[in-house]
């Protein structure tokens, strides 16, 4: 996907029973994800007036929301079916491992209506996006 913050809408959506510091650590995992899978999300690097480098940040908002967990899976199956949206899943079962080889073989014997969700990201058109998640709570 590229991103053009003119036209696309990012959003995180993380469920509202999971403790501050897991919803941290989803929100920063997803981060990630976005950056590395996401082109043009990230802008360049920046210099203050004395020289210190800024890395660049993302290019729009990204805010963090709140949402019951059977919402995610929604958000999940809605995203799937729609070619111009994509979704960064993120689960309790990816949360739960102590490494990503751990993760891989777990993941790879669950099927994934088992798969607990514990957050989402979301980048689409900004109409489609907002129609998602313009009646969430944001994260405080």
């Amino acid at each position: 996907m590229q991103f053009d913050p003119h036209q696309h809408r990012c959003t995180l959506i993380i469920d509202n029973q999971l403790p501050t510091g897991l919803a941290l650590n989803a929100a920063s995992v997803i981060g990630i994800s976005f950056g590395k899978l996401v082109d043009h999300i990230v802008g360049p690097d920046l210099q203050s007036e004395d020289g210190f480098n800024y890395p660049g940040v993302i290019y729009a908002p990204l805010p963090v929301l709140l949402a019951e967990g059977g919402y995610l899976r929604e958000l999940q199956k809605v995203s799937n079916a729609d070619p111009e949206i994509f979704a960064m899943p993120f689960s309790a079962l990816a949360q739960s491992c102590k490494t990503y080889e751990e993760y891989g073989e777990r993941i790879a014997s669950a099927h994934s209506d088992h798969i607990e969700l514990v957050a989402i990201g979301l980048i689409g058109p900004k109409k489609k996006i907002t129609g998602l998640t313009g009646n969430l709570k944001l994260f405080r």
